[in-house]
């Protein structure tokens, strides 16, 4: 289990600020990375330059979700765009008599992580994300920069054709804005195991597992953990589209929210599925993700990511 930070209360302006340190530090870790990681006995030139060269992009994401009555959002997908509906249910939930039960809510995020793909088994990451949310009695809300995040993704083990499966580690920490007292801080972490059939990774299994904890910025309030433990495949086409599905069950512990009725623990299913456009080096070009999660009734995510490359290999 992480430590979790303590949280604080800081102002608008100076949680832009984090991010955006962070940003630079990161991005100055991918190039030093790629600086370092040169193999000595390889010819220079341009073909060599290219291939120290790592992708910078805008890893632009559009989710839409919705979130049925009595249940907070949990599962795959963006937790900027699930920090934004827990924050709409904290500051909401505290005026509400313990009789009515949460309201249902929809929100659309805009994610904006600015990628590093340092090599080909390492991805480094920050930016803000802003969304809109909708609650039947507010309406809904303008479009303002509601959270930061930043994270990485490796392959700490590489299948290359052997019988152990590539392992792959992401961990991400979002952080709601403004940080007041309904503020959460979210982290994510994914462990994931693809077995490749093929030496071209073309065709494969998957299985992982996903551990999210919220932490919120008043002792009046606790959301517990939240652990999904999934299995799929992919298949990615000569032309180049990839199809990934993963099907799994998620566990969320429950939670006390000020007055309002516990929202109790539950056990359900979780489907969520891929289709991505791929360039011949594997470099995604476009993507559209659906994701139904039983929270426990039915709630429903649609993502599309349009990456900008600044840089591609």
């Amino acid at each position: 289990m992480p430590v979790s930070p303590r949280v604080s209360t800081t102002s608008f302006r100076d949680s832009l600020v984090l991010p955006g340190l962070v940003l630079a530090c990161l991005i100055g870790a991918g190039f030093t990375g790629v600086a370092f990681g040169k193999d000595g006995d390889d010819d220079s030139g341009a073909a060599n330059a290219t291939r120290a060269t790592p992708n910078i992009y805008l890893d632009l994401r559009t989710s839409y979700a919705t979130v049925p009555a009595g249940a907070l959002p949990v599962g795959f997908g963006s937790s900027a765009l699930f920090s934004a509906l827990q924050s709409l249910t904290l500051a909401n939930g505290g005026s509400l008599p313990t009789s009515v039960p949460l309201a249902s809510r929809q929100s659309l995020a805009v994610d904006f992580p600015l990628t590093v793909d340092v090599t080909d088994t390492v991805s480094l990451y920050a930016g803000i994300s802003g969304t809109t949310t909708y609650g039947p009695a507010q309406g809904w809300s303008s479009f303002d920069v509601t959270s930061w995040n930043v994270g990485f993704q490796a392959d700490i083990y590489s299948q290359n054709g052997g019988s152990i499966p590539t392992i792959t580690w992401q961990s991400t920490i979002t952080q709601a804005i403004p940080n007041g007292p309904a503020g959460t801080t979210t982290f994510n972490n994914v462990l994931e195991f693809d077995y490749a059939f093929d030496e071209d990774a073309t065709r494969g299994m998957l299985a992982g597992i996903q551990d999210t904890r919220v932490e919120v910025a008043t002792a009046l309030v606790r959301i517990h953990p939240n652990i999904i433990g999934y299995v799929g495949g992919y298949y990615q086409w000569p032309s180049n589209w990839k199809f990934t599905g993963r099907v799994g069950v998620q566990y969320f512990g429950g939670a006390q929210l000020l007055s309002m009725t516990p929202i109790q623990p539950f056990a359900q299913p979780i489907l969520r599925l891929d289709l991505d456009r791929m360039d011949d080096n594997d470099n995604r070009l476009f993507g559209v993700t659906a994701q139904i999660m039983w929270v426990p009734k039915p709630s429903y995510q649609l993502t599309l990511r349009t990456p900008l490359y600044l840089v591609r290999k």
